[in-house]
C-alpha cells in the first residue's frame, strides 16, 4: 500500500504471481485475495485487480481456473512458459498452451499474460522466447495476450529490428508477429514490467525496444508495469518515463513514434484500460474520492519514502527464490 499508493503517482494495480508448483507457492491466491481486501475495505473503489496463476503443464493447475475465475474473480491468467517439472517449459501453440486457452475462453477470462523474456537460465531459454505468440494470436483473434516483459533479455542490447535471423530479446516477439501478420494495435499487448528498470539505464537500447513495441504492437497496446513486488516503490521508474524521449534521428531512421504526452498517458494506463475492461469514468471515480486518495493527500503532507529494493540480494538468496518453485 505505502510503496504503490502512497510514495507513487500510482491509482490502479494489478497484483500478479511467480511460479511455482502447487504445494509451493511463495504466494497464494488466498494470501492475494486478502490484499485486494484490504485495498477494496477503503470505500470499495476497487483499485486492486488479481491475477490468477496457471501452470498448465503442471497437474491440477488447468482444473483450478474454474474456481479462480469464479471465487476470486481473477482478471487474467498469468503463466510462465519455461517453467515445468524437470526445468522444462513449453509454448502456449502446444498441447498445454492451448488447453489454457481454450479453458479461458470458455470462462469468460480472456486475457492471457504470459512472462517472455528474462530467463530463469540456460535450461529455460528457449521456452522464454516469443516464436509463439504471433502463432496464438492468429489462432485465437478474441483473445488477448499480454506479454509481460516483452521477451527482453536483460545485459543484450536492444538494436533496430532488421528482420533477418532469428534474433534476440524484444525481437523474437517483433518477428513472431511480422511473420504471422499480427497488425499493430490488435490482440497482443507489450507489458514493460522490469523491462522498463533495466532499459532506463541505457538510453539507446530504450529507445529500440520501446520504438519496436510502438511500432509493431502498436501505441495502443504498450503497457506500463515496475515489477514493484521485487524493487519497492516505482516513482523512480516513472520520474524516467515521463523524462525519456527518442531521438528524431532514430525516429527518422526507423520509424519510431516520439513519445509525445498523449503517447505517455496511455502506456501509463490508459492502454491497459481497454482490455481490462475499465472505463475512464470508473478510473477517475476510483482514483479520487476514496480512503486512499485522502491518506496519499495527508500522507504527501508527511512523506516519509524509504527507497528500499525487495527481492534477493545474495546469490543463495537468489538460489532460494529459485528453489521455492522447483526451478533450481
Amino acid at each position: 500500500m505505502k510503496d504503490v499508493f502512497l510514495d507513487s503517482d500510482t491509482d490502479l494495480m494489478v497484483l500478479s504471481f511467480v511460479p511455482s508448483r502447487p504445494d509451493a507457492e511463495p504466494l497464494t491466491i488466498e494470501e492475494a485475495d486478502a490484499v485486494r481486501r484490504i485495498v477494496d475495505r477503503m470505500e470499495g473503489t476497487h483499485r486492486l485487480l488479481l491475477h490468477g496463476r496457471v501452470n498448465p503443464n503442471q497437474p491440477r493447475y488447468l482444473e483450478s481456473m474454474d474456481e479462480l475465475a469464479e471465487k476470486w474473480k481473477v482478471y487474467a491468467w498469468k503463466t510462465y512458459t519455461q517453467f515445468g517439472p524437470g526445468g522444462k517449459g513449453f509454448f502456449l501453440h502446444e498441447e498445454p498452451g492451448l488447453r489454457m486457452i481454450e479453458r479461458a475462453r470458455k470462462l469468460g477470462v480472456k486475457i492471457i499474460a504470459v512472462h517472455k523474456g528474462l530467463p530463469f537460465g540456460p535450461q529455460s531459454y528457449e521456452h522464454s522466447q516469443c516464436s509463439d505468440i504471433g502463432i496464438v494470436a492468429k489462432q485465437f483473434p478474441d483473445v488477448a495476450f499480454m506479454i509481460y516483459h516483452s521477451g527482453y533479455v536483460a545485459g543484450r542490447p536492444e538494436r533496430a529490428f532488421s528482420g533477418e535471423g532469428s534474433g534476440d530479446g524484444i525481437d523474437t516477439l517483433v518477428k513472431s508477429l511480422v511473420e504471422n501478420d499480427i497488425k499493430p494495435n490488435s490482440n497482443v499487448f507489450a507489458e514493460l514490467g522490469s523491462t522498463w528498470r533495466f532499459l532506463m539505464r541505457d538510453p539507446d537500447s530504450a529507445a529500440h525496444a520501446l520504438g519496436k513495441l510502438f511500432k509493431h504492437c502498436g501505441e495502443d497496446n504498450v503497457l506500463w508495469g515496475t515489477d514493484s513486488i521485487w524493487y519497492g516503490s516505482p516513482q523512480d521508474q516513472i520520474q524516467a518515463f515521463r523524462a525519456f524521449q527518442i531521438s528524431p534521428e532514430l525516429r527518422s531512421a526507423h520509424g519510431y513514434p516520439e513519445i509525445t504526452a498523449a503517447l505517455r498517458a496511455k502506456v501509463f494506463g490508459l492502454n491497459a484500460c481497454k482490455p481490462y475492461g475499465i472505463t475512464m469514468d470508473e478510473a477517475k471515480k476510483r482514483m479520487r474520492r476514496d480512503n486512499v486518495a485522502r491518506e496519499k493527500a495527508n500522507y504527501l503532507e508527511r512523506a516519509d519514502p524509504h527507497f528500499l529494493t525487495y527481492g534477493p540480494k545474495t546469490r543463495r538468496e537468489f538460489l532460494n527464490l529459485l528453489g521455492w518453485g522447483g526451478a533450481a
